[in-house]
């Protein structure tokens, strides 16, 4: 049976009422703390599923990276939620890198603190931040 929320208009209490869809809309309701029928039903919050491609185009919004190269914290929550928008564990390294920016690093002194941290001038550029 779905679970409905309501909220009492007389204590402002919430409360929930499970009940079958046929039962919807013809039982009467009141406030299980107040016993009013002053209730009104809450909506509760709702899921829109996206494809892969919109989410990762949405984190690839112009507008969203705008700043991040001067805020080391919102460039590792950024980092955080495309790596967990991929899907995929990104390895210790990317751990200790988004580590390092929430703590305030910025990526420069990241860069100097682990030389060795990009793999290797053949696969990324030297190990430099740009690179990404």
């Amino acid at each position: 049976m779905p679970n409905y929320e309501y909220r009492c208009l007389n204590c402002r209490r919430r409360f929930e009422v499970y009940m079958s869809y046929s039962e919807y809309g013809k039982r009467s309701l009141q406030c299980p703390h107040c016993q009013s029928e002053e209730i009104q039903r809450r909506i509760g919050r709702i899921r829109i599923a996206h494809s892969e491609e919109s989410r990762l185009e949405d984190l690839a919004d112009p507008s969203k990276l705008a700043g991040l190269e001067d805020d080391p914290k919102a460039l590792a929550r950024m980092m955080r939620q495309m790596s967990g928008e991929m899907g995929e564990d990104l390895g210790p390294e990317f751990d200790e890198v988004v580590d390092r920016l929430e703590s305030g690093q910025s990526p420069e002194e990241i860069e100097e603190a682990l030389p060795d941290m990009g793999g290797g001038d053949e696969a990324y550029g030297g190990g430099d931040f740009d690179d990404f």
